[in-house]
């Protein structure tokens, strides 16, 4: 199955399915020299795992992520980086009846009408299992992007209902967005916490937004037309499951907007750096980086697997109805926040090696002249 690679200098290949031995991955092309921590790997992966807390699925994985190649003395020695991370709580099951018949809205009947064939526990490789790899890998680029001052905080700004302002910013914040919604607002927090135990008392699940903010990302991040820096953020968040939408900067909103009011005027500051007095732009113009903090929403819907009984059509196109069972997410939103912050790294990562790659060729050039 082709589509497993991402990324062209700083590349990740995953493999797995989410209730079969282990998932994996290799991640090529981050430089030696970085040192890593186990320790600080495990806490990434906590932010992810399953099992967390009360509005996650029950499903009990510990993450632990093994380190089979590309480290040496406990630094990366530039070499493909091997993980590998154990299905120790699967339970496949629990997904009987889900093989004869296709969840609404799930990857059931496009897999099967693809392949010709699919698996049925916990939707195979189309699960968010396979996230997990995700999150292990872009720790390494993580490492890299915060050796150049780079920070990366995403965090849930919505649930159905329940927004923070649209126009709130986390760098100016004291709040923390480590409950276990992920919402930087306490009290905000605590009425989603509420709206998704409800749901999950109804056998339903409830979607929303995360807002992701880059800070110190240099200018010059981004290539002309195909691979611009925000055509990359929006197919790397795109590639989450249950994501359904990405906008950057202003979004749809500029659509209500004048030029004159969405332009963003350059200005010098007291050391000489160029800014913008506003950013619509959310950091990217011409798909290359400004210097302003990158910022963008990513839509998740709500989860497909329901507990509430749904019309279908099993494998014989018969009409059948279906009450899912197994153990979900009633909401992805908190357990998607590291995922998308780890994308956002993976794609940053792979940009700024291209672009220190394009900066050692212009001083290459220079120096024969």
């Amino acid at each position: 199955m082709s589509g497993n690679i991402f990324g062209k200098y700083i590349t990740l290949k995953t493999f797995g399915e989410s209730h079969g031995e282990a998932i994996g991955g290799i991640l090529d092309g981050v430089p030696p020299g970085i040192e890593i921590s186990s320790e600080e790997l495990q806490q990434e992966m906590d932010r992810r795992r399953p099992g967390q807390s009360k509005i996650t699925t029950s499903r009990n994985e510990k993450d632990q992520v093994q380190i089979l190649s590309g480290i040496y003395q406990g630094k990366t020695s530039g070499m493909p980086i091997g993980l590998l991370i154990q299905n120790t709580d699967a339970r496949p099951r629990d997904y009987s009846e889900i093989a004869k018949s296709f969840r609404p809205s799930h990857a059931d009947y496009t897999y099967s009408t693809k392949y010709g064939m699919r698996d049925p526990a916990g939707g195979g490789r189309s699960s968010a299992r396979e996230t997990a790899i995700r999150v292990a890998a872009a720790y390494f680029v993580k490492k890299l992007l915060s050796q150049k001052g780079v920070v990366i905080r995403a965090y849930v700004s919505s649930i159905a209902n329940l927004e923070l302002d649209r126009d709130y910013s986390i760098i100016g914040s004291q709040d923390s967005a480590e409950n276990i919604v992920r919402c930087p607002d306490s009290s905000l927090a605590e009425k989603m916490i509420n709206l998704i135990e409800l749901a999950r008392s109804e056998g339903d699940t409830l979607g929303g937004c995360i807002t992701c903010e880059v800070f110190n990302c240099p200018a010059g991040l981004g290539e002309p037309v195909f691979d611009k820096l925000s055509a990359d953020l929006a197919k790397a968040m795109l590639s989450i499951n249950a994501c359904k939408g990405f906008e950057m900067g202003s979004g749809f909103a500029s659509t209500q907007m004048k030029g004159s009011e969405h332009n963003d005027p350059f200005v010098k500051d007291g050391q000489g750096r160029v800014l913008t007095t506003t950013n619509h732009s959310g950091g990217v113009q011409g798909g290359i980086s400004n210097g302003m903090p990158l910022k963008f929403r990513v839509a998740f819907k709500p989860v497909s697997t329901i507990l509430k009984p749904q019309q279908t059509l099993d494998s014989e196109g018969r009409l059948s109805e279906l009450k899912a069972k197994g153990r979900h997410d009633p909401c992805v939103l908190p357990r998607a926040v590291p995922i998308v912050e780890a994308m956002t790294a993976l794609v940053l990562g792979d940009h700024w090696m291209r672009w220190n790659a394009l900066v050692k060729a212009k001083e290459l050039i220079q120096g024969q002249d």
